[in-house]
């Protein structure tokens, strides 16, 4: 016969097993559908985290021990030295910080592969400390079983991942895990009158029937799938059905037709081209003027064009190069996949670096630029981009709207605020409804791009409406669906726009792409495939240039804003005067400086925090030793100075409410003293076990108290006053 406690202790062996290897479910397709390798030290991970929760380690010592096992596998996965060698320790806290601050700008893409594995497993750990709880609090681990079973069949459906055998391993497991729980949620209840329990009543039934059915069910014919597999049905429709109007399910990427806008695609993860950039940027192809109700075309002829050479500059002006547009200059690299006979470049485009015999063509209508090898067009595998990234004044944005400005710029403007002349009214109706509280063009675009985050819509790849003959493409987008993707989004931001006398046009191009990491000069590498495809808008702020937007829900573009006003050069010398009295007053500089302080920046705390660091990462490590030191020791000597203040805390209290707070805290400290409460003991007896090892009857009367309050739902008025030294006494008698 096996004791009860002998048998919990087998029994939660066995459920901490079988759940570890439904945990191991989850992290086997890693390693054949993403780039995650060593999954062997996560295993490890989650097997000592188990082993520490069924040896009943305490709190404090199981988080140091994780917390090595971490540091230590961090080391050897992403170090070469030795680990005793403090050198890495300062590169790691420096990696830390550094994707701290990537995660406040939400880049996630840019985070570091030790960074990556550093939260992967704090995941782990919480996941453990979930599983830990619903296992031993909660007795219950169907919800877990059950997303198991979902997570891996939707792999083995949608992906490459075999999860056959892995279906067999889950329901296995998990049907063994609910079965003994339920053996151990019986032995917990007290209407069972029964000291031992022969585990092999219960066990092997149970795993006899799982063998059965996991037997019955593999060896069993099965019957042909009534439907055919979803995944191949949708991938060859989507090869055969597309068409040039754009009515079939397409494939996305980058095209030359866009008369006609509107349908469902699929997602084409071709490699288009591979960049390396200092920062984030959109890659502009060409833009589109002329909005004809169903898409976009341009003006002009595509012949119209405007040859340049490689070291020349290119013909194409972004924006103006004044102090209301602060410029710095930046180089990308971009290795070409495809062959495209064109160039992506970024906005403020100035220069494109490629060998000597390349010559290129600018489109004038849409600013498209060829490739050109002799008189044949081709595509250029390695060119590099000199461009100028530019940050915007607000202010100077919000006076480009001015009269005098418009008056300046009024044949450009009239030609980007072009409509057809059938569009429905209800579009500007509704443009001025979005901006009627708003006074500056700036102001205006800010709403418009906003309304589309904030009014229902919905980003959609496969239902998405094709206009009708009698449908106007963003009417239908605005009014009827408001669901669809990029084009969509932008189409109709270009137009609310125009509506209301705001220049605008449609950009392509394709979103920065994937990070890859760093290269060979410590730049950033991206990946662009046809699924970065993209569309933008851009207006038109007079003595300003063009400013692009981001209306379509899911992507954020880098374009940077200075809430300020422009530059000293550039003011008003009545502004400057005013500065130099302000300077002559004392409360005024005061208030200035105080301003200046309060301004607060993610960016440049994080820096001071690196700085610090890393110049300091030995005196900062060596203070957080004497902390856990000293917390250690507090801790560990605390029964000696818990009870007295305790004894303080209670001491001055007269409110009756009391009682129940302390007389529980008693409770605690005498098992911590190790007068511990036996299972099922009733406070009756285990305060006479507590009188006659103090040899006293305080724990008794105390307890008669107590009970009066559980038994009779009310306390007697003065019960504290009149038990608080037989309490006091007792938590005293609990110093060790």
């Amino acid at each position: 016969m096996i004791s009860r406690k002998a048998q919990k202790d087998f029994i939660t062996f066995f459920l901490y097993l079988f759940v570890h290897i439904m945990l191991w479910e989850w992290l086997r397709p890693l390693e054949q559908l993403t780039d995650t390798s060593n999954i062997g030290v996560f295993l490890l991970f989650i097997l000592l985290s188990f082993l520490l929760a069924f040896m009943g380690t305490s709190l404090l010592v199981s988080i140091g021990i994780k917390m090595a096992y971490i540091v230590w596998m961090l080391h050897f996965l992403y170090f070469e030295e030795s680990i005793f060698q403090l050198s890495w320790i300062s590169q790691f806290v420096h990696d830390v910080i550094e994707n701290i601050q990537i995660l406040f700008a939400r880049d996630w893409s840019s985070l570091s592969n030790i960074f990556r594995s550093l939260l992967f497993f704090i995941l782990l750990w919480l996941m453990t400390y979930l599983i830990q709880y619903w296992l031993i609090k909660r007795r219950q681990i169907l919800l877990f079983f059950l997303l198991t079973l979902i997570y891996i069949t939707v792999l083995d459906t949608f992906t490459p991942y075999d999860a056959g055998l892995a279906i067999v391993r889950t329901v296995i497991s998990g049907f063994t895990v609910l079965g003994m729980l339920t053996f151990y949620r019986l032995l917990e209840k007290e209407v069972i009158q029964i000291k031992t329990i022969p585990i092999k009543k219960w066990m092997y039934p149970l795993l006899i029937m799982i063998a059965m059915s996991v037997g019955f069910g593999l060896a069993s014919p099965k019957a042909e799938p009534i439907w055919p597999d979803p995944v191949p049905y949708i991938k060859s429709y989507g090869k055969d059905s597309g068409t040039s109007d754009g009515k079939g399910l397409q494939k996305i990427g980058y095209g030359l037709d866009d008369s006609n806008l509107g349908g469902p695609f699929i997602g084409d993860n071709t490699v288009i081209f591979n960049a390396e950039a200092n920062s984030r940027h959109y890659w502009k192809v060409e833009t589109k003027d002329v909005y004809t109700g169903k898409g976009w075309v341009t003006s002009s002829s595509r012949d119209e064009r405007e040859p340049f050479g490689y070291e020349e500059l290119v013909p194409i002006q972004s924006y103006n190069n004044d102090a209301k547009v602060e410029i710095k200059e930046e180089v990308s690299t971009v290795f070409s996949m495809g062959n495209d006979a064109h160039i992506v470049y970024p906005l403020g485009i100035k220069q494109i670096i490629a060998a000597p015999f390349y010559t290129f063509e600018k489109e004038t209508a849409t600013e498209k630029i060829h490739s050109i090898e002799g008189n044949i067009p081709v595509s250029i595998e390695q060119y590099s981009l000199v461009f100028d990234k530019p940050s915007y004044s607000v202010t100077a944005l919000n006076e480009a709207s001015s009269v005098e400005n418009v008056a300046a710029d009024r044949e450009l403007i009239d030609h980007y605020t072009m409509l057809p002349d059938d569009l429905p009214s209800r579009i500007r109706d509704l443009a001025i409804e979005i901006t009627e509280d708003k006074d500056s063009w700036f102001e205006k675009t800010r709403e418009i791009e906003g309304y589309f985050r904030k009014s229902g819509f919905s980003y959609d790849q496969l239902d998405v409406a094709v206009p009708g003959p009698d449908d106007d493409y963003v009417d239908q987008f605005l009014f009827d669906t408001k669901r669809g993707y990029c084009d969509n989004f932008s189409t109709s931001m270009v137009i609310l726009a125009r509506s209301i006398g705001i220049p605008a046009r449609w950009v392509k191009g394709y979103t920065e792409g994937e990070y890859k990491g760093l290269g060979d000069t410590g730049s950033r590498m991206f990946e662009v495939t046809n699924n970065n495809a993209h569309s933008w808008v851009e207006v038109y702020f007079p003595g300003v240039g063009w400013v692009p937007f981001e209306p379509t829900q899911g992507f954020s573009n880098s374009v940077q804003f200075n809430f300020d006003t422009y530059l000293a050069e550039d003011r008003q010398p009545e502004a400057i005067e005013q500065e130099e009295i302000e300077r002559e007053k004392p409360e005024l500089a005061d208030k200035n400086e105080n301003k200046t302080v309060s301004a607060f920046s993610f960016e440049k705390l994080f820096d001071r925090l690196k700085d610090l660091l890393t110049d300091h990462w030995k005196w900062i490590v060596s203070i957080i030793l004497v902390i856990a030191f000293l917390v250690f020791l507090i801790y560990h000597f605390r029964g000696r100075w818990l009870p007295f203040y305790l004894a303080w805390r209670f001491k001055w209290t007269r409110k009756d409410e009391n009682l129940p707070k302390a007389y529980l805290l008693l409770l605690r400290e005498l098992g911590r003293y190790g007068l511990h409460r036996k299972e099922g003991q009733t406070l009756r007896d285990y305060a006479d076990y507590v009188d006659r090892f103090f040899s006293s009857s305080e724990m008794g009367r105390l307890t008669t108290c107590y009970e009066q309050l559980i038994y009779r739902g009310e306390l007697k008025a003065g019960s504290w006053e009149e038990t608080k030294e037989l309490w006091e006494n007792l938590i005293k008698k609990t110093i060790a």
